[in-house]
């Protein structure tokens, strides 16, 4: 059976960075029920609290973030990008573990956003881009959707 990893507030986990959750139904509640997605929330397993202040990808993209040239940090400026650097390095593991080639990342999260990001302003303006667990597992050849977009995986 395909597995699929998936972002863990996407199941109803509280692990978001203001304590709630993003839960969806639909096929992943039939996928969840099937036993095949691996849950993950990339920010928590990087070791940060629930709930944390909000933080955003502030110099660079996610490219630059991998590659030790780009900051994510928290508006009071306190740099948290060992955590988020982390958390995709876990995220990525879990693929590798359970041979994992799709993943629903939420959409719009620092880690997760697979089209849109915050704008690194706090302000609350979306701008292209993905999140640093988005970009790594692509790089890796990991097919990534957003919650929005589950109706375009094929599972065998």
């Amino acid at each position: 059976m395909q597995k699929i990893l998936v972002s863990a507030c996407l199941l109803g986990e509280r692990v978001r960075y203001d304590g709630g959750d993003c839960r969806q139904s639909g096929l992943l509640k039939q996928w969840q029920d099937e036993g095949r997605l691996i849950p993950i929330c990339p920010e928590v397993a990087g070791g940060l609290p629930v709930p944390r202040p909000p933080a955003e990808i502030v110099t660079g993209d996610s490219d630059a973030v991998l590659c030790g040239c780009g900051v994510v940090q928290r508006q009071s400026g306190e740099d948290v990008t060992d955590a988020f650097v982390d958390g995709a390095e876990l995220a990525l593991a879990q693929c590798m573990r359970h041979h994992i080639k799709l993943a629903v990342l939420k959409e719009g999260s620092p880690s997760c956003g697979v089209s849109y990001v915050n704008d690194g302003t706090f302000s609350g303006v979306k701008i292209k881009g993905e999140g640093i667990t988005a970009r790594l597992l692509k790089r890796h050849g990991i097919r990534v959707f957003s919650e929005f977009e589950v109706d375009k995986l094929k599972l065998r």
